[in-house]
């Protein structure tokens, strides 16, 4: 099974939230949703949660595409604009430091416009000797 079908099967929590992953490849992951009325929060735009899980998504699939299996240990998003009921967002992530311990990532988040709506930096944790997924 390749990586890219293991997490949108195994992912539950991105999957009923409506993100699925649709590029692994190497330094680089994209994910993606459209904005639904069950993402808007009580200012009637997309929940910041929403757009974290979408950023974060990209992020474990980047660092799991390596050698060894990793765990986000610490991450930041900052929101640039609001996401709408309808909006398609796209997450590509991509390695700033691709380092074989402490890979850190950032993540940009746009609409189907090309507007930015969020920059998300993570660091990660390689383990020694697992691996998420087993080719």
């Amino acid at each position: 099974m390749e990586l890219i079908d293991f997490l949108n099967e195994h992912d539950r929590f991105a999957a009923v939230n409506g993100i699925q992953l649709t590029e692994i490849r190497e330094g680089y992951a994209r994910a993606e949703m459209t904005v639904t009325h069950d993402h808007l929060n009580g200012g009637r735009v997309c929940q910041g949660g929403a757009l974290f899980t979408l950023a974060d998504l990209a992020f474990a699939a980047l660092t799991n595409s390596g050698p060894s299996l990793a765990f986000g240990v610490q991450s930041n998003i900052t929101f640039s604009r609001s996401a709408v009921e309808g909006d398609h967002l796209c997450a590509e992530a991509e390695a700033t430091i691709d380092h074989h311990k402490l890979p850190f990532c950032e993540v940009r988040i746009s609409n189907q416009r090309g507007e930015l709506i969020a920059v998300f930096t993570g660091l990660a944790y390689r383990k020694s000797g697992e691996k998420l997924l087993n080719s």
